[in-house]
């Protein structure tokens, strides 16, 4: 191989995002999660505190109680559900390799059948299939991905979607808090800090994905915004209710 050839190959070679780690759509769920529900629910409350003379500590309650109520909420959601899902294929996994083990020749013949409606040659379909059957664990993986579209060897952990989804929620959730953890009663200011957080953290998922800043932003800001002001209202309403 030349040095030229060499050169060409490495600047060919590139790198993939980690896509089945199973902490990126927690970790994300999370965070927007948090600062939406713990913004809403300090916009309500604020705005039913300002009609009905409330005392600001409320918010401060709320917005605790929402925090930790949040984050342990979705932590033990996604424990449950990727816990789920995970032993569901681990169930099909099983029934597979019952299938291979029992009935290899059938299983050949459904894997070849596979390869040829991918557009490859009968004849090659029918050679490939032999080889993959003939290696038992490699057999078991084709037949697992090709049907169930997974990998069995590469499944999504618990504890990570557990850990990323209450790490971020909670953070999410502290950003509008801020202001009233400093003695600063402010909930204009509470609301500023969660439209930036909305703002940036959309526009940073958006080009993690390679989707546009802007759009991203702007679809994350209009949802959070439109979540905190039908609290806002409620909040009012209620709190001019009971004045």
């Amino acid at each position: 191989m030349t040095v030229e050839t060499s050169e060409q190959n490495e600047a060919h070679e590139h790198q993939h995002k980690d896509v089945s780690g199973g902490w990126l759509r927690p970790a994300v769920f999370g965070a927007m999660d948090g600062l939406v529900t713990n913004v809403s629910l300090i916009a309500g409350v604020g705005a039913g505190i300002s009609s009905s003379g409330g005392s600001p500590h409320l918010i401060v309650l709320t917005g605790l109680a929402g925090l930790a109520a949040g984050a342990f909420s979705m932590a033990t959601g996604e424990f449950v559900s990727v816990s789920s899902q995970n032993e569901l294929v681990q169930a099909e996994v099983r029934k597979e390799r019952f299938e291979l083990e029992n009935h290899p020749d059938s299983e050949r013949r459904e894997l070849a059948v596979i390869f040829r409606r991918r557009g490859v040659d009968p004849e090659l379909a029918d050679k490939v299939a032999q080889q993959i059957s003939a290696r038992p664990e490699a057999a078991l993986a084709m037949h697992v991905r090709e049907e169930l579209g997974v990998d069995h060897r590469d499944l999504p952990s618990p504890l990570t979607a557990a850990g990323a989804s209450l790490i971020t929620f909670a953070v999410g959730a502290l950003i509008p808090l801020l202001p009233f953890l400093f003695k600063v009663n402010n909930l204009a200011l509470a609301l500023g800090l969660a439209a930036i957080a909305a703002f940036v953290g959309g526009g940073m998922v958006a080009r993690l994905t390679d989707r546009p800043f802007l759009r991203g932003a702007l679809r994350q800001l209009i949802l959070g915004a439109a979540a905190a002001g039908i609290t806002f209202g409620i909040g009012s309403l209620v709190g001019a209710g009971v004045s």
